[in-house]
């Protein structure tokens, strides 16, 4: 594992705990040159499943290309890792369910959508305007609409 400050390949685990979940092992590790310490995360490698995009064109799952769209919505918002990481494993759990080899990526996209309007109104509205691509402020005013007059949002 190496250092993602400065590179070093070694570090020394200083903590390490099953997640709320208990599907991961959370480690605080401390790099041995530089000192600084990062979290790592390690979990049993998943059966890869398949994800047809927009375009039809198939892909593998990549969770880091999910949890990258979520850490941006979060950005300066009040949400920790640990709650994207359980988010990820929600809605992994919810898409891939019974072992489902396929998925579309809207499914994902409209999984995590459910997932951060509970957990945080301003990133679930930043998502879906990134996800759902609105073609004019209109659309996204309805949507805005939608939130305020839905009840229990």
């Amino acid at each position: 594992m190496k250092c993602p400050f400065c590179n070093h390949a070694r570090s020394k685990v200083v903590d390490s705990r099953t997640s709320l979940e208990g599907n991961a092992i959370r480690r605080r590790r401390e790099c041995l040159k530089c000192g600084r310490r990062y979290t790592t995360y390690e979990r049993v490698e998943e059966v890869s499943s398949m994800v047809v995009k927009k375009d039809g064109r198939h892909e593998n799952y990549q969770r880091w290309k999910v949890k990258q769209g979520i850490i941006k919505a979060i950005h300066k918002r009040p949400i920790s890792l640990e709650q994207v990481e359980a988010l990820i494993d929600d809605v992994e759990k919810t898409v891939f369910n019974a072992g489902k080899q396929e998925v579309t990526s809207r499914e994902i996209g409209e999984s995590v959508i459910q997932r951060l309007k509970k957990l945080d109104e301003v990133a679930y509205v930043r998502f879906a305007s990134v996800y759902r691509q609105f073609r004019d402020i209109n659309e996204f005013m309805d949507e805005l609409k939608g939130m305020l007059t839905t009840p229990g949002s």
